[in-house]
């Protein structure tokens, strides 16, 4: 390899064949064992999945209690993956439990294998059977799959699109074309209008179960209590420096217009100490020293006031 006397073999001698791009029924065969992989395995804690089984909004499949380990804060839990690969996989989707769905699969009687077994036969894995309802059809990897929200009943998605129906074949819970929720989907089209869902939700404060977001109530409560306390102060003010002048508002409401009991009664009180005071410096009128320095009359004559008062004009500069 040089050095030595030999020669430095070039790129070209040491590649035999150049790269091929894997043929469709490769990809095909790769896609089919990750969704055989992603309908029998938990992506949190790389288990067997078993009931109870929870889905976020692009739908994808947990273990339950994967996902709840997940939320309690602190150091990674066991049985999980880390924090941060956890993160990786859920992309943010999952902040609270209100985020998943737990689903309901209909069982079938019969228990059938773990695909798995064929290749680790020892390990002696089942799983119980899911069918579909309605067809009856196995549910995996092999019949697309649908759940609705907020109920959670799974079907073939068949059934869902030749029966077009607005409430649950097995609950009756209404439902929309837009909570129908495809199970580790493939297509584009319907990662793309599962995420415009899930932004859409975000934007009226609700999450995947169709539950409001925690803080909402809060935000918006914290925001009324502010409002209230900025409308009492502005009353106050305006009652000490005069009447309020109305004709200008949009919606002019009777009274001071708060809805805080709290802050109207200090409103109030403002209000009336202000009156009591206006109406004490008309009944004493002004005082004794203050009247000395204006003119005024007595004996139906007017006696001079600060300027004049203790001064004559002399009778000649009178003429």
């Amino acid at each position: 390899m040089g050095n030595d006397g030999g020669s430095i073999p070039t790129r070209r001698e040491l590649v035999k064949e150049a790269a091929r791009a894997p043929s469709t029924a490769q990809v095909k065969e790769v896609q089919r064992e990750q969704q055989e992989h992603a309908w029998t395995t938990c992506l949190l804690s790389h288990k067997a999945l078993a009931r109870p089984i929870v889905s976020d909004s692009v739908g994808n499949l947990y273990n339950k209690d994967a996902v709840i380990q997940f939320l309690i804060p602190g150091d990674d839990g066991e049985g999980i993956s880390s924090k941060s690969d956890c993160e990786e996989i859920l992309c943010g989707r999952v902040k609270s439990l209100r985020d998943v769905v737990e689903l309901h699969f209909e069982i079938d009687t019969e228990l059938t294998e773990h695909p798995s077994d064929k290749i680790n036969a020892h390990r002696h894995e089942r799983r119980e059977g899911w069918i579909c309802p309605i067809t009856a059809k196995p549910l995996g990897p092999s019949v697309k799959s649908v759940y609705l929200v907020p109920c959670g009943h799974v079907f073939a998605e068949e059934a869902i699109r030749q029966l077009k129906g607005d409430k649950c074949l097995q609950c009756d819970q209404p439902y929309t074309e837009d909570n129908i929720i495809s199970i580790l989907t493939t297509k584009a089209e319907d990662k793309q209008r599962l995420i415009a869902r899930g932004q859409k939700l975000a934007e009226q404060g609700l999450t995947h179960s169709l539950k409001k977001a925690p803080g909402s109530k809060k935000r918006k409560k914290h925001a009324a209590t502010e409002n209230d306390a900025a409308n009492a102060t502005a009353d106050a003010t305006n009652s000490a420096s005069g009447p309020i002048n109305r004709s200008n508002t949009s919606t002019p409401t009777p009274g001071s217009g708060i809805k805080n009991a709290a802050a109207a009664k200090i409103a109030a009180r403002v209000r009336d100490e202000q009156d009591e005071k206006n109406k004490r410096r008309k009944v004493a009128g002004l005082n004794e020293n203050l009247e000395s320095l204006f003119t005024k009359k007595e004996d139906g004559k007017k006696t001079g006031d600060f300027m004049t008062r203790g001064f004559t004009i002399p009778a000649s500069a009178r003429r």
